[in-house]
């Protein structure tokens, strides 16, 4: 008898998707090695990507509406798999059992953080999806909380699954700073509030890099206006650099699902000073300096003055989290969805 197969929704890989294109390439180099007894494929426009051990299964096309109606109910018809995953949406027309990932609910906190548009396509489908879904899992407990909170998901359906970083960020021991820059990592938009992040680099006297797609053009032309070298998205080996340069990562966001850079620094040796967010206090535990973004300057001279103990409680911190445990407590939820 053939292993169940479990096909997984990978459009995202090689769209610059930061948080959601990492979740989906890194749980497929992980979910081979947890998931003994059953068979992988992923569908998406960039076969290429897709890690050895998961089935690479084609399937271009820009028009997302049309692909998620159409296309996609079509080629799982073909394909018959036992379970499908999918993150925050879910087609509408499916035969298989599925489980649903959520990264966040900030578009139902704020709907300021999103286009009207984009806010509207999220409050419908999202709640619509993870009812339907067999299993929810959630990147954080804020999230799992969420979930309950604004959709009445029964707790015991939603399983949290942390992120973690890639071990390419990962480093053994505290490093010498070469560069004395602050560095600014995720989407430039509203909820990531960068000019906190610029006043405070403003007020320390160190520049600011920002790495990360341009959601915001205006927002864009701002930072650059005020001296901020904005990169945009950057190959991996170069954020890796970034890392490991920087003085000090800065994190003054007002809504997270899992606060993935502030994981990545820490692996780094890079300090982080950062908001309360929930999500972001799961991750940083003790290992990192919280503000409020007014207080980001002299939160950043803090963790400067004292950089080799946060540099040491980062790392030990960091080795909490790993995409090992990440895709074994998945293969867990596959199979009791099955």
């Amino acid at each position: 008898m053939a292993d169940p197969l479990v096909v997984i929704d990978a459009d995202v890989l090689g769209r610059r998707r930061t948080g959601d294109e990492t979740y989906v390439d890194r749980l497929l180099h992980a979910l081979p090695a947890a998931g003994e007894g059953l068979r992988f494929a992923a569908i998406t426009r960039r076969p290429d990507l897709v890690p050895p051990g998961i089935e690479p299964v084609e399937l271009r096309g820009s028009i997302q509406e049309l692909r998620m109606a159409v296309r996609l109910p079509l080629l799982l018809r073909r394909l018959r798999p036992a379970l499908v995953h999918f993150v925050h949406a879910l087609p509408p027309a499916l035969a298989s059992p599925a489980v649903l990932t959520v990264q966040d609910l900030s578009f139902e906190r704020d709907a300021s953080l999103m286009g009207r548009r984009e806010t509207a396509i999220f409050r419908a489908v999202v709640p619509w999806s993870a009812r339907r879904a067999r299993r929810v899992l959630a990147i954080s407990q804020r999230t799992k909380d969420d979930l309950v909170e604004l959709y009445g998901l029964p707790p015991e359906k939603v399983v949290v699954t942390p992120l973690a970083y890639d071990p390419a960020f990962q480093v053994a021991q505290s490093h010498k700073v070469s560069d004395g820059f602050l560095l600014l990592v995720g989407a430039i938009e509203a909820r990531k509030d960068p000019l906190a992040a610029v006043a405070a680099a403003e007020a320390v006297g160190l520049p600011l890099v920002s790495v990360g797609p341009e959601r915001d053009a205006a927002l864009a032309a701002e930072l650059r206006r005020r001296g901020v070298d904005v990169r945009g998205f950057v190959p991996k080996d170069e954020l890796v650099e970034l890392y490991r340069n920087a003085a000090c990562l800065v994190f003054p966001t007002r809504y997270e699902g899992f606060g993935l850079p502030v994981a990545e620094a820490m692996a780094s040796g890079t300090p982080v000073v950062a908001t309360p967010d929930a999500a972001v206090r799961e991750v940083g535990g003790d290992a990192i300096v919280y503000a409020q973004p007014e207080e980001f300057a002299g939160a950043i001279r803090s963790a400067l003055a004292d950089r080799d103990r946060w540099v040491r409680a980062g790392l030990e911190r960091a080795r909490l989290f790993s995409w090992e445990e990440t895709a074994r407590k998945t293969v867990e939820v596959y199979r009791e969805a099955l």
